[in-house]
């Protein structure tokens, strides 16, 4: 990056592969004040050259035409077998990269990416764009604005969709589940789970469509001790789209709705005098049939903004690339969730071993 200070002149920035996601980046870069698109890079040129002239920026074949025309930033969304590949001569050149989920397609080649951005002192973010979706910001917002977050003690979630037929190189677990894992394991401060059981089914493709996967965090005492479990499912073998996310705590219950953009929060301390009367009635024996349990709770519809996320994410990018902070999905966080997820496929082939050896004997 250029010594001259970033917030005296625009950001220089550029979209690595113009696809399905790339040339939504490109477009929020060539929208966005006191940024300047330099130019996209693709593999078939005649792709970047079609994006480059709807967004006003040159068109380049390779990254390092990129690099030589001079960038602060760019956005990495070729498909996940070249990230490292592609992100290696940006890092390796101070440039900071926003890389789309999931950051490899293993744990060693994430780690690898890692060590890069840490050896060169890169920004690195990875864009699991599910942290941006309104519906999260919602939650993030109301329980900050509270002082009182909801400890997770169990975790649910659903996503599912008809199959689409892309992506289909890699198992719905690295397709579709890596948004959840990486919610998920914020939710968890960044810890990956103690155990994980996994069960998973390849219909279509020759990797799993379908997986349901169990995984426990132990906690400690000043957690309150005992234990978090997180049930996730994701199958790209549905006939409806559902995206669906539930939380509970001792304090709380937070139900989100990404595909809905709705959500709600229950929070018990609200009327926590008369909860401690229903329980003292409860062990004399009283009958509460008649009660409105919904009485002893605040139930708190979340306030949904209508940013877009991929504007969202970039924004926090380019926060951190000006003022030389932490992203808000640093490279620990996208390696985490591919090891994460890594440890789901294996559970799922153990899984299917141990069936086959069940059915064999």
């Amino acid at each position: 990056m250029s010594t001259e200070s970033s917030s005296q002149r625009p950001l220089r920035c550029g979209a690595v592969g113009v696809g399905r996601m790339g040339r939504h980046h490109a477009r929020v870069y060539a929208e966005m004040p006191g940024v300047e698109l330099v130019g996209v890079v693709d593999a078939d040129i005649e792709r970047a050259r079609e994006y480059a002239d709807k967004f006003g920026c040159k068109a380049f074949a390779t990254e390092q035409e990129l690099i030589d025309a001079g960038v602060d930033a760019v956005s990495i969304a070729v498909p996940t077998t070249f990230h490292l590949k592609s992100a290696e001569p940006f890092l390796k050149a101070g440039v900071a990269c926003l890389i789309e989920k999931p950051l490899a397609q293993g744990a060693d080649e994430a780690e690898k990416i890692k060590k890069l951005a840490e050896q060169h002192n890169t920004c690195l973010m990875v864009g699991h764009i599910e942290r941006f979706n309104p519906i999260m910001r919602a939650m993030q917002t109301a329980t900050e604005g509270t002082g009182e977050a909801i400890t997770p003690r169990f975790i649910e979630v659903h996503r599912v969709s008809p199959m689409t037929f892309r992506s289909i190189d890699i198992g719905v677990v690295m397709d579709m589940m890596i948004h959840d894992l990486d919610v998920v394991l914020m939710l968890m401060g960044g810890r990956e789970p103690d155990g994980i059981q996994a069960s998973g089914v390849a219909v279509v493709s020759e990797f799993e469509d379908l997986c349901n996967a169990r995984l426990v965090w132990n906690l400690t005492e000043a957690e309150g001790g005992g234990q978090c479990v997180a049930n996730i499912t994701a199958s790209r073998l549905a006939m409806k789209t559902e995206r669906v996310t539930r939380i509970t705590g001792e304090n709380g219950y937070i139900k989100i709705d990404y595909a809905a953009k709705s959500g709600t929060m229950i929070r018990r301390t609200a009327n926590e005098h008369q909860m401690r009367e229903v329980r003292d009635q409860l062990r004399e024996g009283a009958d509460l049939t008649d009660m409105d349990w919904t009485e002893l709770v605040n139930i708190e519809p979340l306030t949904i903004d209508d940013g877009e996320p991929i504007v969202k994410e970039i924004e926090a990018f380019l926060d951190a690339v000006r003022d030389g902070t932490q992203p808000a999905i640093d490279a620990e966080a996208g390696f985490v969730n591919v090891r994460t997820a890594e440890r789901i496929v294996e559970a799922i082939k153990k899984s299917v071993g141990a069936e086959h050896a069940t059915a064999l004997s």
